[in-house]
């Protein structure tokens, strides 16, 4: 491996870390955020969806625009964008700054993650050396979902929870600044164009969509508020679907989803991304809120489930010797009797009662991920292996928008209605009001200033955290439902033969893999 090489593995092992660390360090500090900015649940919800929804809908294009215009040049812009959305994000007073800042953020994040990978690809040219390099690019990215829990609550203990964005300014400087003479630049002229119709299209439908489910935790079906975006984005879909059937160089090929084997890839890895961030993203606050543990004592507790899931990654490569559907459908299975084990955690379970529960569902997502990348490959012309990966990328951030934002107003309404029935004693316009401001901040529940005549304040921070265990019971449950459709989906068509299966995870075919965000 030459010193140019090692250089570039290091600048794009770098960029994909902070891309990935982002993703799991600020679920820890999301306590303390919604603390400080004076935060609703719904704002917790925005809080990840603002970065994951940008980060989601920008992918397929800024694989392009590095492609037309230089993925060096791509890659020093995004680190750029990253850098400067966190330090907005560090700054940030209300939720409305830092959910602006988050999409900053979501936007350099889509650069990096869309460059990194091609500049890797074009900097080894023996396809040996290029397995070796990404499989380490790819180990050390997942190592930033198993520490950022930690990292994160360490973070906010120490120095307070802005330095979860802050820690992102230096490195990235360092970063951009390294990269500019370390990177060599490579572009495709002939490259796609940018769909910009499309794009416009799938941002608008995505966005009402993810308003519309967020704001069904405060408001009913009936409301403008939910029916009004939704019923909108239903059309803005249609309208997407209908340019991407016209257009010339689509941003979404549909023509991919003719394959079997890739439609049902794609569908299954919807449903994981439905599921992934809400397990993180319950069970912090559940540690902080309901058990009040500290930052960094709930980071280290999630481990259990984050460790898990990258350590178990490797094992996707039963795919070898079983095809994809055997590994995927075991792990959608593990990680669905996982989830509804979690139905029965209570607001004083001891940890000796959670880590096994978080730990299987872990395993479960490890023992998916990896087949699922690889069936995406094997289901398209190598040719096209970059935009179907890319695409297959795609496809599981939409789903973590989707799930945060659903699973988040189910949280909210099933707290409402268990809180209102332990307040059912109450006048019921007193018992209304409490139960909508238990429901509305999650865990974290802020005492009122004056308490109905024979409610103490104690039993009132009781009935709140029972009200959001019984909203996340909630949650695990449909998470369950939802990883056990994903086994049976797979069980039943993600069918291949078992050469396709070892051709994929084996290294030639990482080759193509490598080019995967190129497209």
């Amino acid at each position: 491996m030459s010193a140019h090489q090692r250089e570039t593995l290091a600048v794009t092992c770098v960029g994909s870390f902070m891309v990935l660390l982002d993703v799991s360090i600020v679920n820890t500090a999301l306590p303390s955020i919604q603390r400080a900015v004076h935060a609703s649940f719904s704002g917790l919800q925005w809080v990840v969806d603002a970065y994951t929804l940008s980060f989601a809908v920008l992918l397929l294009s800024c694989g392009a625009l590095a492609d037309r215009h230089g993925r060096k040049r791509m890659f020093q812009a995004g680190m750029a964008v990253f850098s400067i959305g966190s330090l907005l994000c560090g700054l940030s007073t209300t939720g409305a700054e830092l959910d602006g800042a988050r999409v900053l953020q979501g936007v350099g994040g889509a650069a990096l993650a869309t460059s990194s990978l091609a500049l890797l690809a074009t900097a080894f040219h023996d396809p040996r050396q290029r397995v070796r390099a990404v499989s380490l690019w790819a180990a050390i990215s997942g190592m930033a979902l198993g520490v950022g829990p930690t990292v994160g609550g360490a973070l906010v203990v120490s120095a307070g929870w802005r330095w979860v964005f802050f820690l992102n300014v230096p490195i990235g400087a360092g970063c951009a600044l390294f990269g500019v003479r370390v990177l060599a630049e490579s572009r495709d002229p002939a490259g796609r164009r940018v769909d910009v119709a499309g794009q416009l299209t799938s941002i608008a439908w995505l966005a009402l969509l993810t308003y519309g489910f967020i704001e069904l935790g405060s408001h009913p079906w009936a409301s403008a508020r939910v029916w009004a975006p939704l019923a909108t984005a239903g059309v803005l879909l249609a309208l997407f679907l209908a340019v991407e059937h016209r257009s010339d160089e689509p941003m979404l090929p549909l023509g991919l989803f003719r394959s079997r084997l890739f439609s049902t890839t794609a569908l299954v890895t919807f449903l994981v991304g439905f599921v992934l961030l809400s397990v993180p993203f319950f069970t912090v606050q559940y540690f902080q809120g309901v058990q009040h543990l500290s930052a960094l004592a709930s980071g280290v507790r999630v481990l259990a489930f984050t460790l898990m899931f990258s350590l178990s990654a490797p094992a996707g490569r039963l795919a070898r010797q079983f095809g994809f559907r055997v590994p995927v459908a075991i792990g959608g299975l593990a990680g669905s009797a996982g989830l509804l084990s979690m139905t029965q955690i209570t607001p004083g379970s001891g940890y000796a009662d959670i880590w096994w529960r978080l730990s299987l569902v872990g395993l479960g997502f490890g023992l998916m991920l990896s087949p699922l990348s690889a069936a995406a490959l094997a289901a398209v012309d190598h040719r096209r292996a970059g935009l179907a990966s890319s695409v297959a990328n795609t496809t599981r951030q939409v789903g973590t928008v989707v799930g945060i934002a659903l699973l988040g107003a189910l949280v909210q309404t099933q707290a409402s209605r268990s809180a209102a029935s332990a307040l059912h004693g109450l006048p019921q316009a007193a018992a209304g009001k409490l139960a909508a401001d238990l429901s509305r901040g999650g865990a974290q529940v802020a005492l009122p200033s004056s308490l109905p005549l024979g409610l103490s304040p104690a039993r009132f921070h009781a009935i709140g955290a029972d009200a959001y265990v019984s909203g996340i019971h909630a949650a695990f449950a449909v998470d369950a439902l939802v990883l056990l459709a994903a086994a049976l989906v797979a069980g039943a068509l993600l069918r291949t033969g078992r050469r396709a299966a070892v051709a994929a995870v084996e290294p030639e075919p990482v080759t193509a893999r490598s080019e995967a965000l190129r497209a």
